[in-house]
């Protein structure tokens, strides 16, 4: 659509980059400003921020890489053009949410609490980060005549990026309604997984840029599936523990 917001000489603001770095400061300063409500050191909040935002963009791209290699072997360099689009939500989750734990741990502060007080931004800053892919082009839908014209594939695509967007801001109004209510914690947590997991899976079949790789499902919806019941299962387990 617009992957280029404007040119300055040399200087180019890409609407992804954009878009990311809109996201981040929207989140960063959201969990900050609830921190100090919820009596936590504000500071170690934007140190996590931090941590769990790059070191989440590198996994997410990692992944994202490893899925689409033979696109990258023949340009090893757009590997670093981050700009042009190309992370897997993924990838992030598992490098960004364990690189978040070793922090935790060793500052000594609740995991379960912490992430609960973080993640309702988490889910508003993909909400941001899915309009810069829709700007970029990237994440598109399958072909549909009740689409949208990308310019960028000369196409009439389902705007995917657009249904992710409003659907994670629906998932982000959840948590803080939950987050304000009486919850055990990590409840927070493992209903945003499980209801990413359940968006993820549904929006993957209106999606063009992931092959199918087994039963007609493809590698991330697999990896939905299995975080919908890791999520199910610890949500039974709190629900247990708050009803003995």
């Amino acid at each position: 659509m617009h992957p280029e917001i404007c040119r300055i000489g040399p200087f180019v603001i890409y609407s992804y980059g954009l878009s990311l770095a809109l996201a981040f400061t929207l989140a960063i300063t959201l969990a900050s400003r609830q921190a100090r409500r919820q009596n936590f050191n504000p500071e170690l909040i934007v140190n996590l921020c931090f941590i769990g935002f790059f070191l989440g963009i590198i996994g997410a791209r990692i992944l994202y890489v490893a899925g689409h290699l033979s696109d990258y072997l023949n340009n090893p360099l757009e590997i670093i053009m981050f700009q042009h689009g190309g992370l897997s939500w993924f990838g992030g989750l598992i490098l960004g949410l364990f690189s978040g734990v070793v922090y935790l741990k060793r500052k000594k502060l609740p995991v379960y609490k912490t992430i609960d007080l973080i993640i309702p931004y988490v889910a508003l800053a993909q909400a941001i980060g899915r309009l810069g892919c829709f700007l970029n082009g990237c994440c598109f839908g399958r072909e549909s005549s009740y689409g949208i014209y990308f310019p960028v594939h000369k196409a009439v695509l389902i705007p995917t990026q657009l249904y992710s967007s409003l659907f994670l801001v629906f998932i982000f109004v959840i948590l803080i309604y939950l987050r304000e209510r009486p919850h055990k914690a990590g409840f927070i947590l493992f209903t945003y997984l499980l209801l990413y997991s359940t968006k993820r899976f549904f929006i993957e079949f209106w999606r063009a840029d992931n092959p199918a790789i087994i039963f007609n499902l493809t590698i991330f919806q697999i990896f939905a599936v299995a975080i919908f019941f890791l999520a199910l299962i610890k949500l039974i387990q709190l629900t247990k523990k708050s009803s003995s």
